[in-house]
């Protein structure tokens, strides 16, 4: 093939394929768009002082969705303490000290494989082993666990990108100047790389946000009058109440307007924590 015509050709592919990547954006964006209209013009009318400060009242028919509001807080929060460290830690492991061979391999298949297992497998796991198993019972420190172990291979997928993406002339420089290889990680390759790792964080705390499967059967319960005052306690969470009323309310109908709502309140809020992440991923970078 003439070299012109060649390259025409390439020009052609390559015009090709950003066509059709700008065009599955475009439909992806525009999907995301319609659905959180849809969500914003069906749940603002039911958004109030009431709704957003009391607690469910007449059967769940009526009231607020503030002990939900809490209960969705203090898992995902939770979780991110129990998950972050642990999935940072593996990562170090992974690609700062354990030796690459088949033991290595099979740990990271194993940690992908993790990634696809279901929630609603997770949930039962918890339920089997946290709840049943250690005795906690029903209860935030259940459903912590169970949410921590549900999203650490992602962070721990993220963390390690991240410390790949640190140059080795880092280190190089670090250990040449005397400093010890823990030294040298804890003071240089992870300031670094945190950037990056919160961007783990960040994907982590939505899924754990919004999960439903994984706490109904460890933390959330259909309805308590009571605020939790320990993580023993068992609490109610926006995605559980969501899917309660809207399959097993006493009147689903009536309570569509709250559906939207609490599904409105749920957005903001994943989107309220993911901003104040995106903020401080910012900051630190800014200082690198």
């Amino acid at each position: 093939m003439p070299i012109g015509a060649s390259k025409r050709a390439r020009n052609s592919t390559q015009r090709i394929m950003w066509g059709l990547f700008g065009a599955s954006s475009i439909v992806n964006l525009t999907a995301l768009l319609i659905i959180c209209s849809f969500v914003l013009i069906n749940g603002l009318p039911a958004i109030n002082w009431t709704f957003l400060t009391e607690a469910p009242t007449d059967s769940m028919t009526a009231g607020g969705i503030w002990p939900c509001i809490l209960g969705t807080i203090l898992l995902s929060l939770g979780t991110m303490v129990v998950a972050f460290p642990l999935g940072v830690a593996s990562a170090i492991y992974l690609n700062e000290y354990a030796t690459p061979g088949k033991m290595v391999r099979i740990i990271r298949l194993g940690i992908s494989n993790l990634a696809g297992v279901p929630s609603v497998v997770f949930g039962l796991f918890g339920l089997a082993f946290f709840v049943t198993f250690f005795g906690m019972g029903v209860s935030i420190l259940a459903g912590i666990l169970t949410l921590g172990i549900l999203i650490l291979p992602v962070i721990i997928g993220t963390a390690e990108e991240a410390l790949k993406s640190v140059p080795q002339t880092y280190r190089e420089a670090s250990l040449g100047l005397g400093a010890t290889k823990w030294q040298t990680i804890r003071l240089v390759v992870l300031p670094a790389a945190m950037p990056g790792m919160l961007t783990g964080a960040i994907l982590g705390l939505s899924r754990a946000a919004g999960e439903t499967a994984a706490i109904m059967f460890t933390a959330s319960v259909f309805f308590t009058p009571y605020l939790p005052t320990s993580v023993f306690d068992s609490v109610m969470a926006l995605p559980y109440h969501v899917y309660v009323l809207a399959t097993a309310g006493t009147d689903i109908e009536k309570t569509r307007p709250l559906q939207y709502g609490t599904s409105l309140v749920l957005i903001v809020l994943v989107l309220g924590m993911n901003l104040i992440a995106i903020l401080l991923r910012a900051r630190l970078q800014k200082r690198r």
